[in-house]
């Protein structure tokens, strides 16, 4: 396998579980209106949030209006009116005390931290992230993190690539790897940069797209394989 030198992780629901964040923040945020969080609910808001990041993700809108309009156009869907901004921001407050780390996540960060440079490119909430990676641990292994909100440009856009190449003193696409949970995001970003891939599929979800990563892995420490690590083979499929 090849060798490579720097790694590009993603945060949710690669490093840290976002999914466990999100519940509880939303959980206090209906507790907070006096309205039952039920599983429908739930259901409409990911839907909503998914179809608004995805936009954001294609470049339709910006993040403003994705975070500052979901929980207002959930919240018509029931007959209410809402302040989304306000919501947002309540739900913010919820949502950066959520750092759980995924399973193995703090152990392979702090052997890799000694022996790659490692970098963390995220779209998001550029406070949130920080205090999420800072209260996980995590923040001190890695060199430098881009969150797209500082950078104006966002996964998978080259623009975003292009603007976290330039800031990594010495980069070479060649030894340069991106590792993330979302074929949409981390997987046809990294491919349209020109990076090679490993797509974090715990749930071994069908991959129903064109996309295709270099690499598939099940578990985070699965990465050591691929890495030349030592780890005895597992699950890593090499794809491309």
């Amino acid at each position: 396998m090849k060798t490579y030198r720097t790694l590009l992780f993603d945060v949710d629901d690669t490093l840290l579980d976002f999914g466990a964040a999100e519940n509880t923040a939303l959980r206090l945020l209906f507790e907070e209106q006096n309205i039952p969080f039920t599983d429908q609910i739930k259901a409409d808001y990911k839907r909503i949030n998914q179809r608004l990041w995805r936009a954001f993700e294609d470049g339709g809108i910006s993040r403003d209006e994705v975070v500052n309009t979901r929980f207002s156009l959930l919240f018509k869907e029931y007959g209410l009116e809402a302040d989304g901004a306000l919501l947002e921001k309540k739900y913010r407050s919820f949502l950066e005390e959520g750092h759980q780390l995924m399973d193995g996540a703090y152990e392979l960060i702090e052997r890799l931290h000694e022996q790659y440079d490692l970098y963390i490119v995220t779209n998001g909430v550029s406070k949130t992230q920080y205090k999420r990676l800072r209260d996980s641990g995590l923040y001190p292994m890695f060199k430098d993190i881009f969150v797209s909100e500082d950078t104006g440009f966002q996964k998978p856009m080259k623009e975003y690539f292009d603007y976290v190449f330039e800031r990594i003193p010495h980069f070479s696409i060649e030894q340069g790897l991106i590792i993330g949970d979302s074929l949409t995001a981390d997987i046809k970003g990294g491919r349209l940069a020109g990076l090679d891939t490993c797509w974090v599929n715990p749930g071994e979800k069908a991959n129903d797209t064109d996309i295709v990563p270099t690499y598939q892995i099940q578990k985070l420490d699965e990465l050591q394989q691929i890495l030349n690590l030592g780890r005895k083979p597992s699950a890593v499929r090499c794809l491309s």
